[in-house]
């Protein structure tokens, strides 16, 4: 572990000498060389005192690697324009070092010092790269949504510390475990992810953006708060039992409500945002529900959401930089001006609805097979969900596809290997990985 933890440091230096490209080449080298550094033998792997792998922490670091170097890769544009690249770059590596951290840490109160060091990176994404005055405002949603939630979780830590005196992963029980310590450690995972009722953060963030931060938002930073209700899951097993009703009725009625949002929006990027939540609902009801499809199936959908979400928020950023609009009226009839991003287009958006053979319907599958072994009632909201999903995927891409498109676009220029080349990057891995889902869902 501690070699990529150098390799990341290394990086640094390179921030101000070199060109966008040898970072990017140098983080997809780090991404290869994770993806042969697990054991499929083992249950823990690089194991030490305070770092180590199970399949749980490396699908999510290796997920990262991945989503950070298309990052770079989408973001010719700051490199061109020389747009403080260099401090961008540097953004880059802090944000890839604090994710690599959190992911890989075995003690709980280093877990939470790297979730909250992976805030800033990304807030100064948005608000130095972001393209309207709004970003202000999209960044102090974000800063103060998960602020307000995580001291009480700082409070949580210390008080189990207190009674424990300890709080490596290996010996967490749920001795201590009561009601309010149930919300205040968990609370801040459920702003994170975001569940409805929480989730306003995250459109606003999503839409001022640069497309470098929509990809990082929707790629990894929702993947925490999953990522760490799996792993302290085994705090609240009991009081869970009797409380986890309330979180997966939340998620199963807002993510109906979420999907009827999305068929109302006239914002490319804002669709593609709610979309999230929807599809994030589904992933808490599924670790809400205490039982091994559920955890295996959150996994899965969390790294397919991760690689189509970030995919569609590129597609959106390339259509933005050629109409100067998101507006999904504007961006009508794209098929007769850009034809061979429609297929792209089609793609990323049968994904998102979960058609085979993509990583999202093997998701589903699992989590619908949760679900509905918890309560028979949730097949009522799962079944209006994956319509709606459907609808608005439908309506996403019919919308912007077909019709008479806009007289006043015609500056519009053909796609770049660049851009096709990340559009396959994120499309690839996420159709292809199905075909070894015995090794996502090894214990089942």
């Amino acid at each position: 572990m501690m070699k990529f933890i150098l390799s990341l440091l290394m990086l640094i230096p390179l921030c101000f000498i070199s060109e966008f490209w040898l970072m990017q080449f140098m983080f997809f080298m780090l991404t290869f060389l994770f993806m042969f550094n697990i054991s499929m033998n083992f249950i823990w792997t690089n194991l030490t005192y305070f770092m180590g792998n199970d399949l749980l922490s490396f699908s999510l670091i290796l997920l990262s690697f991945w989503i950070c170097s298309l990052m770079i890769l989408a973001s010719e544009k700051i490199f061109k324009l020389n747009n403080y690249s260099n401090l961008f770059l540097f953004i880059m590596v802090n944000l890839m070092f604090s994710l690599f951290m959190a992911f890989s840490s075995m003690n709980l109160f280093v877990f939470y010092l790297f979730f909250e060091i992976s805030l800033l990176p990304t807030l100064i994404l948005i608000i130095g790269w972001g393209y309207q005055p709004e970003r202000i405002e999209a960044g102090i949603y974000l800063l103060f949504y998960t602020l307000l939630v995580s001291l009480p979780m700082m409070v949580g830590i210390f008080y189990y510390y207190e009674n424990i005196f300890s709080l490596d992963f290996y010996f967490l029980n749920d001795k201590m475990m009561n009601i309010y310590m149930y919300i205040c450690m968990n609370f801040v995972f459920f702003v994170k992810m975001p569940m409805f009722l929480v989730h306003l953060w995250l459109p606003k963030a999503h839409v001022e953006a640069p497309v470098s931060g929509s990809m990082i938002l929707a790629g990894i930073m929702l993947k925490l708060g999953g990522y760490g209700l799996m792993r302290l899951m085994v705090l609240f097993l009991n009081i869970g039992m009797k409380f986890n009703f309330i979180f997966i009725t939340i998620s199963m009625v807002g993510g109906f409500f979420v999907s009827l949002i999305c068929l109302r929006q006239s914002d490319i990027k804002s669709l593609i945002a709610y979309s999230s939540v929807a599809h994030m609902g589904l992933v808490l009801g599924g670790i809400m529900t205490l039982n091994i499809w559920g955890f295996w199936g959150s996994l899965i959908m969390m790294l397919a959401h991760g690689l189509c979400s970030s995919g569609l928020f590129c597609l959106a950023n390339m259509t933005y930089e050629r109409v100067h609009s998101r507006s999904i009226y504007l961006n009508k009839g794209m098929m007769n001006l850009i034809p061979s991003l429609s297929l792209w287009w089609f793609l990323l958006s049968s994904s998102n609805m979960a058609a085979p053979p993509s990583l999202n319907l093997m998701g589903e599958v699992l989590l619908i097979n949760s679900l509905v072994s918890y309560s028979s009632l949730t097949m009522l909201f799962l079944s209006l969900i994956s319509f709606f999903s459907a609808a608005y995927s439908l309506f996403l891409f019919a919308y912007s596809q077909h019709g008479t498109f806009f007289s006043g676009a015609y500056s519009i220029y053909i796609g770049l290997f660049r851009e096709y080349l990340l559009l396959f990057l994120h499309w690839f891995p996420l159709n292809i990985l199905i075909l070894k889902g015995e090794c996502l869902v090894l214990w089942i």
